[in-house]
């Protein structure tokens, strides 16, 4: 039998108890010592149930304490874990955005270095064509004989006085044909 229902019928037995005036009741010795003696034999049962509940409540408190220290060591170390990797996240955008845009100003460096050599190149190219020319139009002028030079001059002469001639009867047939 529990404590509390010794208790509960301790408590019935004395409300059924004789009233006396003045507010009294009569209630028998015995009855009441038979309800302590019951009380007594149930309490070290209860007493000894309440101090492992007790114990066990101390342990558990610690346990979770523990526990719960050991996840807020967890999360902090997360966080920090967290926040490095930001930061050397931010650091390697920083890192690689200065990376390309140096090497985009390396390669349009390149780039202009390289058409300014062809440029040079060409240049030079055009320069020695240009002499190879004149050379090969020395040498076409020094094959052909000085004599024949006088010869073809005086046969294209001949040859636009002749023109020159034909196109002048024409030119007089016109004047004369105007009124």
């Amino acid at each position: 039998m529990s404590i509390y229902r010794v208790i509960d019928k301790l408590e019935g037995y004395v409300r059924e108890g004789t009233w006396l005036p003045f507010g009294h009741r009569i209630l028998s010795e015995e009855r009441l010592v038979e309800y302590i003696e019951k009380m007594r034999s149930t309490l070290p049962e209860e007493v000894g149930r309440a101090k492992v509940i007790a114990t066990n409540k101390d342990r558990v408190i610690r346990d979770a304490q523990e526990k719960a220290q050991q996840i807020v060591s967890q999360a902090v170390n997360q966080q920090a874990e967290l926040v490095d990797q930001t930061d050397i996240m931010r650091q390697a955008r920083t890192t690689a955005d200065v990376v390309l845009r140096e090497a985009e100003e390396k390669a349009l460096r390149i780039r202009a270095g390289a058409d300014a050599y062809a440029g040079q190149v060409l240049a030079d190219l055009e320069q020695r064509l240009a002499m190879a020319l004149g050379s090969v139009k020395k040498g076409q002028e020094a094959l052909v004989p000085r004599s024949a030079q006088p010869v073809a001059d005086a046969a294209a002469k001949s040859k636009r006085l002749a023109f020159d001639a034909q196109q002048e009867p024409a030119k007089l047939d016109a004047v004369e044909a105007t009124p």
